[in-house]
């Protein structure tokens, strides 16, 4: 029987979706294959690439991580390929790039689709031939380093408008690891926000707080667009602004509990189903129990526009369409075909 126990410390979850993640991640950690992650922000990307790390044979060398989002093509290529002296004006010295520095290791490469075309071909060189040149050299260098890469994006979408190269997507996507939403694994919330609430007071020498049944509720059905990360968030700020009473839901902001519309349209990764939901909350607090079937009619009415609005701007693309609303693929095509909105996909 596989192990479908958390990995690291860091890693909380047990609902169907998480053990299924760390089932996967314990048999790439085992090759030396490279790894393509897939997820929204805030999904946890860059742990699971730590634990692929940690629990491979090179567990004893370098984790090197590039976030290659945060970098212009120029400073990008320098990073990680490394420079000589003279390369550019700037350049007063040799320097070693990052896939020197993970030698032996892992390099992890955060936001891999926003590498330039040019620089694509550069990496695609590495994954089939284990070598380049620094900037401004022309001497071949031969590297031994495991690649992890990881996107928030559809790749195929990237592929599709000319932004990513298909041969460099096939070499990265040996072993796919997709990270699934918060939304996704509610069962979770839980037992994460036990974990950040003992980790936020131990770190700041307060009393470990008691959330009530209601905090609890109102979390696991909130959309979290941010994941992971924006849940952390708001049990630090409820446990610093919670008196004697406890933390409680006043001390959340009205979009998470749904006493207040979002001032726009949803973000990427906002459910649009539970978006619908508040708005409809909203209008409907007067009609009473009997307004089940009418409820549903109308939550139906405005995902259906939402999702028609959203396809148009993203001129049919489902994929982009999919994750700017924060709902994977399949379920999008499922949405299109009882909506009836073929015509606005491609």
């Amino acid at each position: 029987m596989e192990d479908d126990r958390p990995i690291l410390e860091d890693m909380v979850g047990n609902s169907p979706a998480m053990r299924n993640v760390y089932r996967l991640t314990r048999r790439a950690a085992s090759t030396s294959s490279t790894v393509l992650l897939t997820g929204e922000t805030g999904t946890g990307k860059e742990l699971i690439a730590r634990a692929v790390h940690e629990l491979s044979p090179r567990a004893t060398g370098p984790f090197i991580r590039v976030n290659c989002g945060a970098l212009s093509e120029s400073l990008l290529e320098s990073e990680l390929f490394g420079h000589i002296k003279g390369a550019f004006t700037s350049a007063v010295e040799n320097r070693t790039g990052r896939f020197e520095a993970a030698h032996g290791g892992t390099i992890f490469l955060d936001e891999i689709n926003s590498v330039s075309f040019t620089l694509q071909v550069k990496l695609l060189r590495v994954l089939q031939e284990h070598e380049f040149e620094r900037v401004g050299d022309t001497r071949s260098i031969q590297v031994d380093c495991r690649i992890v890469a990881a996107t928030n994006r559809d790749l195929m979408d990237e592929i599709e408008a000319g932004r990513f190269r298909e041969d460099l997507y096939y070499r990265l996507n040996v072993i796919p690891i997709d990270l699934p939403p918060l939304r996704d694994r509610a069962d979770d919330i839980p037992e994460l926000i036990h974990f950040f609430a003992k980790q936020f007071s131990a770190v700041e020498k307060v009393a470990l707080p008691h959330f009530s049944e209601e905090v609890l509720s109102t979390f696991k059905n909130y959309a979290w667009p941010g994941n992971v990360r924006e849940l952390q968030n708001y049990v630090e700020r409820l446990i610093v602004l919670s008196g004697e009473e406890g933390p409680s839901l006043d001390l959340l902001p009205g979009h998470v509990t749904g006493k207040a519309v979002p001032r726009s349209l949803p973000s990427k990764t906002q459910d649009p189903e539970s978006l619908c939901r508040e708005l409809v909350n909203l209008q409907l607090q007067d009609v009473g129990e009997s307004s089940t079937n009418v409820h549903a009619q109308v939550v139906s009415q405005v995902e259906k526009e939402l999702i028609l609005q959203v396809l148009r701007s993203c001129q049919g693309v489902q994929t982009k369409t999919a994750t700017r609303l924060g709902i994977n693929r399949n379920t999008l095509h499922k949405k299109i075909s009882e909506y009836e909105l073929e015509s606005e996909a491609r």
